[in-house]
């Protein structure tokens, strides 16, 4: 109880810390203490998002940002747990997959956009594909470390027993893994959601990064701002909603 309350405590600090930012960036671009076209302020983003609402686009590419996002960690992060877990079978080839995403993951995704978009075309595909890479090499990475650390004794304990690969796999790597795997799927929802915009930003007609591209473009500095809060507030429900999945599956974790 005292945890939760710490919780509850610190998430009340943190609303009421932005919320008094938000009133002093109000108020200095009202007095003219700060340019409010250049920096944007709280009443025009309030008043982009009711022209997005009201006409829909806000809705519709909330919607598909958050689709290429969900989609791209979804098969991402659980290619990359996958692949890493099951590579424990094999510990000669781990360190070389280890390695191999190592390599991937060090590449600019940006740099890759380009390529991705020319493969699977301009539609949501390639957004997805794009997020996917995003995710996969952290996952699979973590996947490995995880499989190869799982505790020495509890390990003896099952060769003891005579136990197979496969019964140590099902019995004892997979369970012992699963806090972990949430860990990694809470840490690649950044990375899905940075790979979707940046296939927005390099080629679409829909998204959130798209629209924030063109509002950059045109210096609508509102309207920018607006397309990051809601950039922000769709990556901190998802991960909300797989901490709670979390405490769900994994209730002996406390």
């Amino acid at each position: 109880m005292t945890q939760n309350a710490d919780k509850r405590r610190a998430t009340i600090i943190v609303f009421f810390i932005l919320f008094l930012l938000v009133c002093l960036w109000g108020l200095a671009a009202q007095q003219n203490w700060i340019n409010g076209q250049l920096l944007g302020s709280p009443y025009g983003i309030y008043h982009s998002a009711v022209i997005g609402l009201t006409q829909g686009q806000l809705v519709f590419d909330t919607w598909i940002t958050f689709y290429e996002t969900i989609m791209g960690l979804v098969i991402g992060s659980g290619l990359g747990i996958i692949l890493g877990l099951g590579l424990w079978f094999y510990p000669k080839l781990s360190q070389v997959g280890e390695q191999f995403s190592v390599i991937l993951n060090s590449i600019p995704k940006i740099a890759l956009g380009p390529l991705i978009i020319i493969w699977f075309g301009s539609d949501t595909t390639s957004k997805i594909w794009l997020s996917a890479i995003s995710s996969f090499a952290v996952a699979m990475i973590s996947a490995c470390a995880v499989a190869r650390e799982i505790d020495s004794d509890l390990m003896n304990l099952f060769r003891s027993f005579k136990a197979s690969n496969a019964q140590v796999f099902r019995k004892l790597i997979i369970p012992s893994s699963v806090p972990w795997i949430f860990s990694i799927i809470r840490i690649n929802v950044g990375f899905s959601l940075i790979g979707a915009v940046v296939g927005e930003y390099i080629s679409s007609n829909n998204g959130l990064g798209h629209e924030i591209f063109v509002a950059g473009s045109l210096f609508d500095l509102n309207t920018v701002w607006l397309g990051v809060i809601v950039l922000t507030v769709m990556a901190s429900l998802v991960t909300w909603c797989i901490q709670y999945i979390e405490k769900r599956v994994v209730k002996w974790k406390a």
